[in-house]
Formats: C-alpha cells, structure tokens, sequence
C-alpha cells in the first residue's frame, strides 16, 4: 500500500473543515481494502463527529463490511469522552485490522494513549506518516492545546516600502482583489480577528470574511478609553455580539455601560510600561491573549494597524506573519509603517524570520513565515487610543 499517497488524501479530507471546526482540530480519514477506497470522512464541526467516525459511516452507507479493513487518518484517534466518544472503541468495535496514522495527539496527556489502547486490541498501527505535514494543518490547535493561549498570526498589506498609509490616514486597498480574497480566507480560518481602535476609528472595518455568514469569528477592539462607535459595523451589525471590546481601567464607566448594551467587553489591566504615541495607556495583551485562550481561541488574526503590529511582534508574542507586498511605493517619513512602535533597540533583539515562503497572489506578493522571538523579549503592551 502506497500510505503516503492515501495520507495526502485524507489531509485533502481534512482540509474541507477548514474555519469550521475550532477548537477541534481539522482531520480527514479513509476507509480502505486492497487498496480501494470503501469509505472517505472529515471532521466538519465541534460536537459533530470526528472524521473516523464519518470515513466509517460511509462506508456502511455504501453497503461496505468494515472488518479486516484499513483505516488512514490525519491525527491519533481520540480515547477519552468529550463532545463525542472515544474514536478507539467505535475502530476496535467495527473489526479495523489496521490503522495508518499521521500526526499523534498534540496533547501529552493524551499522546500515544489512542495508539497503545489500538495496539492493545489488536489493530496494527503504523504512526507518523507524513507527519509534519498532519501537524502543520492544525498548527494553531497544536499550540493552543498545550499553552492554553491562541496561535498569533500577524497580517498586513503594504507598499513595497512597508507603508500601510498615507500620513493622512488614507490606506483603502492597497492590494488587490487577489491578496484581499486571500486575506479574507484567511479570516475564515481564524477563531479571532484582532485590531486597534484606531483601525475601527480610520476604517469602519467589518473584519469578517466575506459572504453570507454565518460566521464565529469573534472580532476584538483594543479600546483603552472604550472610543468604539456604537454605529461602527463591529457594534451594530448582525454578528454584534461576537465582537469584544477590551478596555483598560481609564475608561469612562457610561461608555462601557453603552458598549456593553451591544458588545462584549473585557476590562484588562494596563500593560507594567509605556503609552501608546497618542498618550493612550497600553493594554496588557498577554491577558487577553489568555482570556482568548479560555474562551477556547485558537488562532487570532491581528491586522492592525501599525502599533499592535509592532506590539506583538516585538513582545514575542507573534507566531507567523502574512504580509502582502503591493507593487507601489509610498514613500514620506509620516507615512504610517506596518510596523511602528519603537523597534529593536540592538541588533541582538532583531526579529528573525523562518520558513519563509513567498507567493504571487494576483498583481501582489505574498510572504509567510514563522516569527522566532526576540533576543530580548520586552514586556508586551499595546495601546487603545
């Protein structure tokens, strides 16, 4: 049996979950025999069930024996009760002779355990194939299932010379409709989409992807002095109450209160240094990064603007970054900057970058990569004007 080839089959599977299954991780799986597929399933939502379950069920649909046959799946079959039972039983129960499995369960008081109670059984198991490539589809989950804190990933688009705006504040498609497509899929598959007040303030952004919905995207303003427009599209339109408005201790308690009549709103402490440019303190973001955590966040999209960006990135609390380059050029030194704040204060606490991959999407570039933190993290704070 080619397993490689039926793994790429089934990460193929498990991809059609993508945005829809947080905070489970996407899986895909196949049932065959001799070589020939009897039964294909992913993971399509929380609560519904896993892809073995679904890969299965379909087989039994299609009037398919399942004993002595082959399951492929993206991740470790699952062994205690959550949302749904334990996948192990249901595989041991239905007579699988054997298990070809990708990644092994992220979460080490789990790992391992659904392949030895497999074993123990009787099944065959083979673990790993393609394995990097099982773990990277659900990087997020994987992070957020062992720190408990969302993955970051920080996206922008910008001129060829890092300027996100004019000096007047005028930044309206800079990209196009390429990189803005791609940039709302990659909304899509995000649990959170971050931005400054100030974002809200000069755009009026819906920071939803695009189409009928419905979403569960949740939308987070960093918002100090609680300054959110009670008629921006954030606090007014359908999907209101999915947005959460984090203010600091300054703000005024009859703007909470109106907030709070349409939006959630958590009250973060300041962050232990600094004001924003504007004299705005600054929120603690690790707090909210582990509230988000809580509220079983995986993955946050922060896009903007330039001082969050740079608050993040430089706290070390930025894991990949999505920056589209627009074949333009700017230009001026108070033209606002993907990436403000202070900077490195020495070469050794430069931002590196791994992994780099660039793409062309459309008439833009694109580049993608992994963020290794700073030689010397300083203590994270954004502001909220």
């Amino acid at each position: 049996m080619n397993e490689e080839r039926w793994m790429r089959e089934a990460l193929r599977l498990a991809r059609r979950g993508y945005g829809r299954t947080s905070p489970n991780p996407m899986v895909g799986a196949l049932v065959l025999r001799d070589d020939r597929v009897l039964g294909r399933g992913w993971h399509r939502a929380a609560g519904l069930p896993h892809a073995e379950i679904e890969a299965m069920n379909d087989a039994r649909r299609r009037g398919h024996r399942l004993d002595g046959a082959t399951l492929v799946v993206t991740l470790e079959p699952c062994s205690t009760w959550g949302r749904t039972p334990p996948c192990t039983e249901a595989i041991v129960q239905a007579g699988i002779r054997e298990v070809i499995v990708g990644a092994i369960d992220p979460n080490p008081r789990h790992a391992g355990r659904g392949l030895s109670l497999l074993r123990a059984a009787g099944v065959r198991v083979t673990a790993g194939v393609l394995a990097e490539e099982c773990a990277e589809l659900n990087a997020a989950f994987n992070h957020w299932i062992v720190h408990r804190r969302p993955l970051v990933t920080v996206k922008a688009a910008m001129t060829l010379d890092g300027k996100i705006a004019t000096a007047a504040g005028e930044s309206k498609w800079i990209t196009g409709p390429a990189a803005r497509a791609f940039g709302w899929r990659l909304r899509r598959g995000c649990d959170a989409v971050l931005v400054g007040i100030e974002t809200v303030l000069a755009d009026n952004p819906s920071l939803l992807p695009r189409g009928r919905g419905p979403w569960r995207q949740r939308r987070v303003i960093l918002d100090a002095r609680a300054r959110t427009p009670l008629e921006a599209q954030v606090t007014a339109d359908a999907w209101a109450r999915q947005t959460i408005v984090v203010v600091g201790p300054e703000a005024p308690p009859d703007r909470i209160r109106a907030l709070e009549a349409r939006v959630e709103v958590w009250r973060a402490p300041r962050a232990r240094r600094g004001r924003s440019p504007g004299g705005a303190p600054r929120l603690d973001v690790e707090w909210v990064l582990h509230r988000l955590g809580a509220a079983e966040v995986t993955h946050v999209l922060v896009e903007g603007g330039g001082e969050v960006q740079a608050s993040f990135l430089m706290a070390g609390l930025a894991h990949r970054i999505a920056f589209f380059y627009a074949p333009r050029v700017l230009g001026g030194a108070a033209a606002r900057r993907a990436v403000a704040g202070e900077g490195a204060r020495s070469w050794a606490e430069i931002l590196r970058l791994r992994n780099v991959r660039w793409r062309r999407v459309g008439g833009d570039l694109l580049l993608e990569a992994v963020v290794e933190a700073p030689g010397t993290v300083v203590k994270s704070g954004v502001h909220g004007q």
